[in-house]
């Protein structure tokens, strides 16, 4: 990421973090009844909106819906394949958790959403989820497609310079855990490590193991 958007970046991560947190105060914070109390990690949104309906264009060039592609719990980040550095390292370290919950017995569904339109076509995205894990799903779409998307995750994304074909993108980092049945669950910064997420996903699973009793 240039040097001259990272200020532009790092208030727009603040400024997801403080919605989240002021979020949480209202539904979870104030003690309301939280299910998944003992599976957050600090802070958290339990019963935030965040999340909704969206329709992409998957890796494979089919058109899906939310309904489709969250059929289980699913680890939501959004990016750009042009990404030099920040996705690549997020999304690996989505899929090394995918891995480890994998291993124990846990189906999670990592997805990738791109907020670039622009240069993001069904190909790239293969190939890119290719790399970083077979279960991870690319997806994109058009402009107005993927700025729906991106307002119901309350996330957010800036094109620095539209005219330029090599432009970089500023974009929020979050990654969002959500289930098929109870939607939003929790989010995980950068610097959350894959053995403490995966620990986290996997006491969220049993969770709802027990709540759908």
């Amino acid at each position: 990421m240039a040097i001259s958007a990272k200020t532009a970046a790092v208030g727009a991560t603040l400024a997801v973090v403080a919605l989240l947190g002021v979020t949480y105060t209202l539904t979870v914070g104030a003690g309301a009844d939280d299910p998944f109390a003992e599976c957050r990690v600090g802070p958290r949104a339990g019963a935030a909106q965040i999340g909704g309906p969206f329709t992409l264009l998957s890796e494979t060039g089919a058109t899906v819906t939310d309904k489709e592609v969250i059929t289980k719990p699913s680890l939501v980040y959004f990016g750009y394949t042009w990404c030099p550095d920040v996705c690549p390292i997020d999304s690996d370290r989505n899929a090394e958790a995918t891995e480890l919950l994998e291993q124990r017995g846990y189906d999670v569904t990592p997805v990738f959403i791109s907020v670039d339109s622009a240069r993001d076509t069904p190909e790239s995205l293969q190939e890119f989820t290719d790399i970083m894990s077979p279960k991870m799903i690319g997806l994109t779409g058009t402009k107005a497609q993927i700025d729906a998307a991106v307002k119901a995750y309350r996330a957010y994304y800036n094109v620095a310079d539209p005219s330029d074909p090599e432009t970089l993108i500023d974009h929020s980092t979050q990654t969002y855990l959500m289930d098929p049945k109870f939607g939003y669950l929790d989010f995980y910064d950068r610097d959350t490590p894959p053995k403490e997420m995966a620990d986290s996903v996997a006491c969220f699973i049993d969770a709802l193991k027990t709540n759908a009793k």
